[in-house]
């Protein structure tokens, strides 16, 4: 899964979120019911976890790990971008599964990033954008987080996508429950800003950044010359 928890949008985002927000939002006082709800678990769950894990676990391990999920996702990629007309994309997307899966000890080793082919990241939210459909209200949804009408769609017609949902349901849940924490400890050091209100950033952040996935990089040229953006970025992809 690709899509992280709410504090990675906002975390790798707040450097770079402009002032406008015209986000369309009618389910403002649920969005922020959740949002705060999402606050809480992040203090008092996911964050102590997420340290603890970190203590403990090598940090060879957390890479396997992250590149382990990081390979789950390419089938998602592959489809969605045959689905919009990049059968570039999509070769380089099935290269990849097909090498890490395999060379790779089923994706715990970057085989084809070593080789220089480079991951991409396409869902089936950014292909309902590309056929022109519009993103619809505003969610935010408990502990994943920020989304839209079309992104909720985008989550649930990619799910029988991904391998982890081949698996029994004992099994795809502790593999979400892991790849959660591994997220989160990729963030620990990296903290949202203070100033102003957090749930307003958070939106501001959640449009720009489904804006640049979905025109490829190109709609939002501030963030190409951004260092922070870039790497975290490179090193929380999902």
């Amino acid at each position: 899964m690709k899509h992280g928890f709410w504090f990675l949008i906002l975390a790798l985002m707040a450097p770079v979120v402009s002032a406008a927000d015209d986000v369309n939002d009618p389910f403002e006082d649920w969005n922020r019911a959740m949002f705060s709800f999402n606050e809480k678990a992040d203090r008092y769950v996911l964050k102590p976890v997420a340290e603890g894990y970190d203590t403990v676990t090598p940090k060879p391990v957390q890479t396997g790990i992250r590149n382990f999920f990081n390979n789950l996702g390419e089938p998602i990629t592959m489809v969605n971008a045959l689905l919009q007309g990049k059968p570039g994309k999509a070769a380089r997307s099935l290269t990849r599964f097909v090498f890490n899966s395999t060379i790779g000890l089923y994706g715990l080793i970057d085989v084809a990033g070593g080789m220089g082919i480079e991951r991409e990241n396409e869902d089936f939210s950014q292909t309902l954008a590309i056929w022109g459909v519009g993103s619809g209200p505003y969610l935010v949804l408990p502990l994943l987080g920020p989304s839209d009408v079309r992104g909720l769609t985008g989550r649930v017609a990619d799910r029988p996508l991904n391998p982890v949902q081949w698996q029994d349901e004992v099994g795809a849940t502790e593999l979400f429950v892991m790849r959660g924490v591994q997220t989160r400890a990729g963030l620990l050091g990296v903290e949202p800003p203070s100033a102003g209100d957090p749930y307003v950033l958070m939106r501001s952040a959640y449009q720009q950044r489904r804006d640049y996935e979905i025109n490829d990089g190109i709609a939002v040229d501030l963030f190409l010359d951004d260092e922070f953006f870039d790497d975290e970025l490179d090193s929380t992809a999902n």
